[in-house]
């Protein structure tokens, strides 16, 4: 029976929005043997672009498999980004090597939530970006066991982020949309392993404000506010450099202690530099204890296209 070509899009659009989980099994590479699960939910910078595209580099140049999680309309059983309280396939996270978030504000059912704080307090590495640093916010389920999660207003100081990450939302440094970033090393950190190879980031993310990062988080790259969205745009002189980009760790329940990767960039954009798509394959290796693989050569570039939409908010139709 013959197929046209209408008829195998359509086919292919149907399978895009409903495959939840996608999976894209590791080929040749240090990472072969290795899972990694990605958990997308963000409404605003298009992670459900730009996590994909990061999966595919990670298998395909680098031997990982990984699993994308992202959220599912439970009604229509479609992907839909703008959902907050659905994220299935978490179970995946049992057998995973390593956890990427980038998450926004999500109030997940407690069974959904469980898999994600089993995950983080078992002492298995966390890569998380841009909004990771307030993933949950309690607003109708404030009773739940895991609202203390919550970015703020719950039991703990700052939530998940701040607990886990080193830092919570605080605002906006850069203007949004307005002001880019430059990434450069932190003082002192110019060798370290995640850096090893990455020679330039731009992107249109905007800086985020920090206050004081928690635990012993290191700073490896300092945002620097440029005063436009070009590259070439010069450095706004009224506002310091704050960090964009630090490692920690993070003890849980049990008692063993994670290696924590956490980058406030993640505009889809973002995804354009080579030096960030190396930043986070590099942060990847060294999350698993695999920074002596780590090669300022490795292939880092996309696997098919890449086209990034434009960003902005979404909000679930009433």
């Amino acid at each position: 029976m013959k197929t046209s070509l209408a008829g195998f899009l359509a086919a292919a659009l149907c399978w895009t929005l409903q495959a939840a989980p996608l999976v894209f099994e590791g080929k040749r590479g240090p990472g072969k043997g290795k899972h990694i699960v990605l958990v997308v939910g963000d409404q605003e910078y298009r992670s459900e672009e730009s996590m994909p595209a990061l999966a595919r580099i990670l298998a395909e140049h680098h031997g990982f498999k990984c699993t994308v999680l992202r959220p599912v309309n439970p009604t229509t059983g479609e992907v839909d980004i703008t959902v907050l309280d659905n994220l299935p396939g978490l179970e995946a996270l049992r057998q995973a090597d390593l956890m990427i978030l980038f998450l926004r504000w999500l109030e997940l059912p407690d069974a959904q939530m469980k898999e994600i704080i089993d995950y983080t307090n078992s002492g298995r590495p966390i890569v998380a970006l841009r909004t990771s640093t307030h993933p949950f916010n309690y607003r109708t389920r404030k009773d739940s066991p895991y609202a203390k999660y919550t970015w703020r207003g719950g039991a703990v100081e700052g939530g998940y982020g701040r607990l886990v990450l080193g830092e919570t939302w605080v605002s906006h440094h850069g203007a949004h949309n307005k002001e880019s970033t430059r990434a450069v090393p932190a003082p002192g950190m110019e060798k370290h392993p995640i850096l090893r190879g990455v020679k330039d980031i731009w992107g249109p993310s905007d800086v985020y404000t920090i206050t004081t990062l928690t635990g012993d988080s290191k700073p490896i790259l300092m945002g620097h506010v440029l005063a436009g969205m070009e590259p070439t745009s010069p450095p706004n002189p009224d506002k310091k450099p704050m960090p964009v980009a630090w490692v920690k760790s993070y003890t849980g329940d049990s008692g063993k202690a994670a290696r924590i990767f956490t980058t406030t960039m993640g505009h889809n954009g973002d995804f354009l530099s080579e030096g960030f798509r190396r930043l986070l394959v590099n942060a990847c290796y060294w999350a698993l204890g695999m920074e002596k693989r780590i090669s300022p050569r490795s292939r880092v570039d996309f696997v098919g296209e890449y086209n990034p939409s434009p960003i902005g908010i979404r909000k679930r139709a009433q």
